[in-house]
């Protein structure tokens, strides 16, 4: 969220404002620190709720606000099939790995344990399936010799906040087609 609203800030993401930063939990970093930059957040609190009670009130906050592309960041629960449906290609992840390789929780441990010498990150419209909408954007990290599931975390972090900034920026500002699994820029 923070890379986002700065890349809004300093230009890296043009012709558009970030007009609402939502958090299920009220003790998240994330909200704190949106609120310290002036933006509006609303806390929708989802323990001990039905899935369909907390998503009809995110749906609602996201809708009152005209929200035009969803950016999820730390957003830990896969969403239901309508409220994917509800914002049919304007929902964007991103995903510590080159998907579709290690999709789900702990990729950059499902790296390591699969010895592979190159993993990333990945910008890509959610649909129904996990991990699985169509890629926007993809950045390679090296792993490196003695790695650590934390220092490859790390390295992978820095190219998610400079990829999820770029990927937007060309979402919101050149036209762009979804042909089955492929997004083709014009």
């Amino acid at each position: 969220m923070l890379a986002l609203s700065d890349a809004v800030r300093n230009g890296g993401i043009t012709n558009a404002e970030i007009v609402l930063v939502i958090s299920d939990k009220a003790d998240a970093a994330g909200i704190g620190l949106a609120r310290e930059r002036g933006l509006e957040t609303v806390v929708i609190e989802r323990r001990a709720r039905k899935r369909e009670e907390h998503e009809a009130d995110v749906m609602e906050a996201l809708q009152k606000a005209k929200v035009d592309l969803i950016c999820l960041a730390g957003y830990m629960r896969v969403l239901s099939p309508q409220f994917v449906e509800t914002f049919s290609l304007r929902i964007l992840n991103i995903h510590p790995s080159l998907l579709p390789s290690f999709v789900g929780l702990k990729p950059q441990r499902q790296a390591l344990e699969h010895g592979v010498k190159v993993t990333g990150c990945t910008v890509h419209f959610v649909d129904n399936a996990l991990d699985g909408g169509p890629i926007i954007a993809q950045r390679p990290v090296p792993v490196l010799e003695g790695d650590s599931e934390e220092s490859l975390s790390a390295r992978i972090l820095e190219q998610e906040h400079v990829l999820y900034a770029e990927a937007v920026n060309k979402i919101v500002n050149h036209d762009y087609r979804v042909e089955a699994r492929r997004v083709i820029f014009s």
